[in-house]
């Protein structure tokens, strides 16, 4: 059995991660999700800015980590004015992300970059907020990445993500590699074991959340969504795949309704 927390690595890197977004698997998780690729899309985004105030504030300047097709960074600037770096390592996201912010009335206000979440490209003490929505999950070094959070953040700014993580029972070690080898995550956090990064990083922990509930109600989703959709899929991206992605958001689903596997929330400021 695998323990809760559970600190195997898992033998994929950044590239295969990139591989898998540059190609039908990015458009399948959009086709599921929605352009923001995230659980809950927009609503789930109003609800983190909300937490945080971001409503109170003008001219806000958030680093967006993983920002992938730009959903979040598009509906920030537009919603709440806020200023938005968008920073992902997949060349096709951040080609994808200005093409769909072009000609946008709030396009002044975003910039996509190319780069590491383990090498933020930026100088210290510049964001008011760093900002991540269930994909911190790709990043296989979760302490070197909130060090990078704390390096980049303001004095008194703001850092709040939600991600994927492992659940509060135990998971047989083979239905854990399985969810691992499908989503191609290297690594999972937990719910506390985020708590102890942040803590570590000399960040103070504002808010934590487990999201267990919610995640198994949008796993039920996405499968519903993905067999409305099978005729389109098939045709579009061949049976093979439709096959490989039934049976793995299933597991998924199965693993979110077991609470083998979770989602977490966490908001932490700057000393």
């Amino acid at each position: 059995m695998v323990k809760k927390m559970n600190n195997k690595n898992y033998n994929f890197s950044v590239w295969d991660v990139s591989e898998v977004y540059a190609g039908p698997g990015g458009k399948l998780w959009e086709l599921l999700m929605g352009e923001q690729i995230h659980v809950g899309g927009s609503e789930q985004t109003d609800i983190l800015a909300k937490k945080i105030g971001l409503d109170r504030y003008k001219d806000t300047y958030l680093l967006d980590i993983c920002s992938a097709l730009g959903g979040p960074a598009r509906h920030l600037a537009e919603k709440y004015g806020t200023r938005v770096l968008g920073l992902d390592i997949t060349p096709e996201m951040i080609k994808e992300a200005k093409k769909r912010t072009n000609g946008k009335s709030y396009e002044d206000k975003i910039e996509y970059r190319l780069g590491s979440a383990l090498d933020i490209p930026s100088k210290d003490n510049i964001f008011d907020v760093v900002w991540g929505q269930d994909a911190w999950c790709y990043v296989r070094d979760k302490p070197r990445l909130i060090q990078e959070v704390k390096r980049v953040l303001k004095s008194e700014g703001v850092l709040a993500f939600t991600d994927w993580i492992w659940g509060s029972s135990e998971i047989p070690e083979s239905k854990a590699d399985y969810l691992m080898e499908f989503m191609v995550f290297p690594n999972l956090q937990t719910l506390e074991g985020y708590l102890q990064l942040i803590e570590d990083s000399g960040l103070k922990i504002l808010e934590k959340e487990d999201l267990s509930t919610d995640f198994g109600y949008h796993m039920d989703k996405y499968v519903s969504i993905l067999k409305e959709n099978k005729k389109n899929i098939i045709n579009n991206f061949g049976q093979e795949l439709y096959i490989e992605a039934e049976n793995g958001v299933k597991a998924w689903q199965e693993a979110a309704n077991k609470k083998w596997v979770s989602r977490g929330l966490w908001i932490a400021k700057n000393s």
